[in-house]
């Protein structure tokens, strides 16, 4: 099996291995781990058509739609056409292949897809993301298949050919209205790592819609705008009760955000058929290994907080959605509170910390972060759990609070130790 790229940008040739003998053939037309490793993004199908044509030249596109496609012939051979529909530079761009059972096509969304039949009984099948739906109908874009500036050769004469009038009737390409990039749904756009992908979002053109707990409260799943999801590229979930010490004193409170809440948001991210993006943390942990902070991905939560359980509790809730990523970091400093922040404000004042030197991480600037987390998304990386904080030295909560001190002019003798049972 190899993977080739085309002059459409994301539309891969997938070359697959048909074995024949007397009887037939047989082929594993769809294989997630091995084709996610050999290079196609981790294509989670929903559905699966297929389009019998009993009859040479039967044509059928362009039609540029809001999933992901996965295409391929079972029995006969065609000639497929697919036009980048999509907003941006590469709109209009054009791949024309020959496909018989040896090969498949993955389409991203927003492609335009066409294909004519170069035999009788040609059984065409794909896999779609995306559950079709009147609704999701609506989203279509499409392309006349004679339009002139694409000028895609037909093997067989359009007027020779068999096709709808529908297809006879769509508009050229100056006159295709584009698809926009889906939207990517912020959660939590408060804090300091949602501020953060607002910022990214905006900075790099990502369409997104953004939420702070006032719009959009984990805690309460009842007054969701559930509707929201419908056609989103991703829910980035950067909301969460993080005050460890609060977390102690009043457990439901934490548990409602950083548990059952996530446990709907999955669920409702299932029913949309929306990719999920988990902010986690290396709370979950017992904190042996924190000294050498090399956890291995798979290695045994044991969180020791209330903090800690909620956020584990939180992950499985997050599994129960097969999109999914889960990214477990440590220490976001961004805009807004936070421990640099307020030994800054301590040191202006005149007051000497005691700060805990027993607690070891490594800082995480929540704007490398949103960086790293869209990437997940645009980048369509695999689905699973993901560490992600910088690689700066591993250091204690006591060590960083002297560095703060110092950089902003002052003693760092000023800062006591104390550990944390103290």
């Amino acid at each position: 099996m190899r993977i080739t790229e085309t002059a459409v940008p994301g539309l891969l040739l997938v070359e697959l291995d048909v074995h024949g003998d007397s009887r037939g053939w047989f082929k594993e037309n769809w294989q997630r781990r091995k084709m996610v490793a050999a290079g196609l993004p981790d294509f989670l199908p929903v559905q699966n058509n297929i389009s019998f044509n009993s009859s040479a030249g039967t044509i059928r596109g362009i039609h540029a739609e809001p999933w992901d496609k996965y295409v391929s012939v079972a029995t006969g051979r065609i000639f497929g056409a697919w036009v980048d529909l999509r907003e941006g530079e590469s709109f209009g761009a054009v791949a024309t292949l020959e496909i018989a059972p040896g090969q498949a096509v993955f389409v991203p969304r927003g492609v335009g897809n066409s294909f004519q039949t170069l035999e009788p009984d040609t059984a065409y099948t794909y896999l779609v993301t995306g559950h079709w739906s009147a609704q999701a109908q609506s989203q279509y874009t499409f392309l006349n298949l004679a339009d002139e500036t694409a000028a895609i050769e037909w093997p067989i004469p359009l007027e020779q050919s068999e096709m709808s009038e529908k297809d006879r009737a769509h508009p050229r390409l100056p006159d295709v209205r584009p698809m926009r990039p889906a939207p990517v749904v912020i959660l939590g756009a408060g804090g300091q790592l949602g501020r953060a992908l607002v910022a990214a979002c905006t900075r790099d053109g990502i369409p997104f819609e953004a939420y702070t707990r006032a719009e959009w409260d984990l805690a309460e799943p009842s007054s969701w705008p559930v509707e929201t999801l419908r056609g989103t590229r991703a829910v980035l979930n950067a909301a969460a009760h993080t005050d460890v010490d609060a977390a102690e004193i009043d457990r439901a409170a934490a548990w409602a955000v950083n548990a059952t809440g996530v446990g709907a948001l999955a669920g409702l991210c299932r029913d949309s058929d929306v990719p999920l993006v988990h902010v986690s943390t290396d709370y979950v942990f017992d904190g042996r290994l924190d000294a050498e902070l090399d956890h291995a991905v798979d290695h045994p939560v044991a969180p020791q907080s209330v903090y800690g359980q909620s956020k584990a509790a939180g992950e499985a809730a997050a599994r129960t959605w097969a999109k999914h990523w889960i990214v477990r970091t440590s220490w976001v400093i961004g805009e807004g509170a936070n421990f640099v922040r307020t030994m800054a404000a301590l040191a202006e004042r005149g007051v000497d910390p005691a700060v805990v030197d027993d607690q070891i991480g490594r800082l995480t600037f929540a704007d490398d972060l949103a960086d790293a987390l869209l990437r997940l998304v645009t980048e369509a990386k695999p689905y699973g759990t993901w560490h992600l904080t910088n690689a700066g030295p591993a250091m204690s909560w006591f060590e960083v609070a002297r560095q703060v001190f110092e950089l902003t002019g002052h003693d760092p003798q000023r800062v006591r130790p104390v550990h944390a049972a103290d």
